[in-house]
């Protein structure tokens, strides 16, 4: 009869405790350009609603997001990827022009539609042609369920994005990419911190209508802080080219989520971070609060040509622009490579949410990250082949089975490691194009090893941040110099291992990532900067693609699939 009676009241519980329902947000876009001054230079910028960055998306775990978007760009197409969201089971939302959709043309409404699926700190942006750096970006907040406690306390939760900038178009700067003779875009003229900068107007024989430091557009970003609180500050970056530090003057951050997974806590004084990458620090209002302080964004890993981005931290109840009373303070040493890689190694899964990696893969892929000469032309390439998109998105062509539209010749899985020599030019510059794609068996686990070598530029070989679509991974180590199949897996953390979607590369080091392959799709690897990957540094995989439902119509209308989906 106790028995029963516990029973009724376990069942009579579990009836009456409140769900919180999962609710769908619906936003509206027009994206279109306009004049503006991010970093007093006035130039053409692409908004969303009148801004950039665009509209922060705000979610809660489980929620559908609805982004209707509207091209307004009069001459040109568009795609926003929707970046660290895995869009299971809407792989036609993942937002990249050429392998999930055909792009929006100017004057139609796309509608993108997903699920958020986990908490976390996310991102959204362009993802056709070099467009992101034009300004089409912004961020995602994703909140945890109701009930649910995250495992550190804040008061207050803030989100800033970094991005470099360029005055000259992506127009002009593909241009000089794709020419013979290659014209590289150089350094970037500023740097933003929440699409804020400060170009030195007197630089340069600028009128103040092109260049006015006094416009408003281009005052120091402020975020208000109220004495004795703590703050979630939600750091992200979007830069095109640049390697950043990050650092707020007189102020500890404590790391304790990368990418929408939590971290064992540790304290840094700068924080390194690379383009697609999301962190969130906390910091604690304990200072002086007479005054303002410094933050300030550098670049790492490249020749300092760019002016550092300048923000203030505002203790209330000071003016926000009122400026702190010291010189900022300069980042860490640009060509260092051991405080970084020391960052990246000290990145572990937080003891109470480790998700344990498989302990051994199915297969495993070497991407060799080189610079090389097409035809006189000048690439980015992975063992060899430089990335080209074809005129029909893969996951049309893969679920249409127009097999004829891309390659079918499997890519290489790995390069000459014995006689490949990472720290000098290569001896054969020379590579191959290709639009082929890597086929991995659904629900195997899958090794990636990102190898680093020299450019040909002698004694050079750059940081490269690589993004996977689609999916989050395990990094389970990374090293200097040539990567030993034999030796160096014996180092792998698969204890508490961080999952992210974005990874940096070190100069003449090595990356191991290990993820499944199960999600039904088509989803693009590559590298993060706009120009790298624009040259061809990317690959893509294709898993269970027979397991992906009916394509929506809306993705469809170039390429082979003109007229797909119509009556």
């Amino acid at each position: 009869m106790m028995l029963k009676l516990l029973a009724l009241c376990f069942f009579t519980f579990l009836i009456y405790v409140p769900i919180a329902e999962a609710r769908i947000r619906h936003y509206k876009w027009e994206v279109k350009y306009e004049y503006k001054s991010p970093d007093c230079y006035k130039k053409l910028v692409i908004t969303i609603n009148g801004k950039s960055p665009g509209p922060t998306i705000l979610a809660q775990e489980g929620d559908t997001v609805i982004v209707e978007v509207t091209n307004k760009l009069l001459l040109e197409n568009l795609a926003i990827h929707w970046h660290g969201i895995r869009q299971i089971g809407t792989p036609w939302s993942d937002g990249t022009d050429g392998v999930t959709q055909c792009p929006v043309v100017p004057g139609d409404t796309f509608k993108y539609e997903f699920k958020v699926d986990r908490a976390g700190t996310y991102l959204y942006h362009a993802h056709y042609g070099m467009q992101r750096e034009s300004g089409l970006y912004g961020s995602i907040r994703v909140s945890v369920p109701d009930n649910f406690t995250e495992p550190f306390a804040y008061d207050y939760d803030r989100s800033i994005i970094l991005t470099d900038w360029y005055h000259k178009s992506t127009y002009e700067q593909a241009t000089g990419l794709s020419s013979i003779p290659f014209v590289w875009v150089r350094e970037p003229q500023s740097l933003l911190i929440q699409g804020k900068g400060k170009f030195n107007c007197s630089s340069a024989s600028l009128t103040a209508d092109t260049c006015n430091t006094s416009n408003p557009e281009c005052s120091p970003y402020a975020i208000t802080i109220i004495p004795g609180k703590t703050y979630r500050l939600r750091v992200a970056s979007l830069t095109a080219l640049s390697a950043l530090s990050f650092q707020i003057e007189g102020h500890n951050m404590t790391v304790v989520e990368a990418d929408g997974h939590y971290v064992e806590p540790f304290v840094v004084k700068n924080l390194f971070i690379y383009s697609g990458e999301t962190y969130s620090v906390l910091i604690k209002a304990d200072q002086d609060p007479s005054r303002n302080y410094w933050m300030t964004t550098n670049v790492v890993s490249r020749p300092p040509n760019t002016t550092q981005g300048l923000g203030f931290l505002n203790y209330y109840p000071n003016h926000p622009r009122r400026s702190p009373p010291t010189v900022p303070p300069a980042g860490p040493i640009w060509n260092d490579t051991a405080p970084r890689l020391a960052q990246s190694l000290a990145i572990k899964a937080h003891h109470d949410f480790i998700v344990t990696p498989p302990t051994t893969s199915d297969r495993v892929i070497v991407f060799l990250n080189t610079q090389n000469d097409i035809n006189g032309y000048r690439h980015w390439s992975v063992n060899n082949v430089s990335f080209t998109l074809p005129q029909t998105p893969y996951l049309i062509a893969l679920k249409k089975k127009l097999h004829h539209v891309f390659s079918q010749t499997p890519p290489p899985e790995g390069y000459d490691f014995v006689n490949y020599d990472i720290y000098n030019v290569s001896k054969n510059p020379n590579a191959t194009t290709s639009n082929a794609i890597y086929r991995l068996g659904f629900n195997t686990t899958v090794d990636i090893i990102l190898q680093n070598a020299n450019t040909m530029t002698v004694n050079n070989s750059e940081t490269h941040p690589w993004h996977l679509h689609g999916h989050d991974f395990w990094v389970l180590g990374y090293g200097d110099g040539k990567f030993d199949m034999n030796k160096d897996p014996k180092k792998y953390n698969l204890v508490n291992p961080i999952m992210k979607n974005t990874v940096p590369l070190h100069p003449y080091g090595w990356t191991a990532l290990r993820f499944k392959a199960d999600n039904p799709g088509a989803w693009l690897f590559h590298c993060h900067i706009e120009a790298h990957f624009y040259l061809g540094m990317g690959v893509v995989f294709e898993e269970g693609i027979d397991k992906v439902g009916e394509l929506p119509s809306s993705i469809m209308g170039c390429g082979e699939t003109k007229g797909f989906g119509k009556p």
